[in-house]
């Protein structure tokens, strides 16, 4: 596989050259390798998998027993509509 380099002008916002000259220094490094393999980084996270997978914790929510909450939404909204009428009814 042939490689071929391309020269180009790259203007960076301050932060970022900031952090270019920090990873210069950590690394002993040019300023090309430093901005390639950040370059590099920053595409191929996207196909990278970062550390465990995000879980979450359950809890028991204290549900009565005896008391379904299959149709807990539904209850809900039913309960919101009664609601919205009693504030109409004490409009009129």
């Amino acid at each position: 596989m042939m490689r071929t380099s391309m020269r180009t002008t790259v203007t960076l916002d301050p932060d970022v050259a900031a952090r270019l000259k920090e990873e210069m220094r950590r690394r002993d490094i040019s300023f090309k390798e430093a901005l390639n393999s950040s370059i590099r980084r920053g595409l191929d996270g996207d196909r990278r998998t970062r550390g465990e997978p995000y879980k979450v914790r359950t809890a028991r929510m204290g549900a009565r027993p005896g008391v379904n909450l299959d149709k807990a939404l539904q209850l809900a909204g039913e309960l919101e509509d009664e609601e919205i009428l009693r504030k109409m009814a004490l409009r009129k």
